[in-house]
């Protein structure tokens, strides 16, 4: 048997910001890594909107790249 990870319920917005850190931040791990789809339970589209979302967060230095 294939190990499956947990899902974590993760309310999605209709609109994602990248000014709204702390939503951001329930996409990420401890080490500011950005979540898979399997891991999160959200659809493709909204997976893109998000990691866009922290990329631009992270270049205006709203997150971080690396987690120290």
């Amino acid at each position: 048997m294939a190990y499956q990870a947990e899902r974590e319920e993760i309310e999605h917005k209709k609109f994602v910001d990248y000014k709204d850190v702390v939503y951001l931040k329930q996409f990420t791990n401890p080490h500011a890594k950005i979540l898979s789809r399997k891991r999160t339970g959200i659809p493709a589209d909204k997976q893109r909107e998000i990691s866009l979302a922290i990329k631009r967060a992270r270049f205006m230095a709203l997150l971080p790249y690396l987690a120290a």
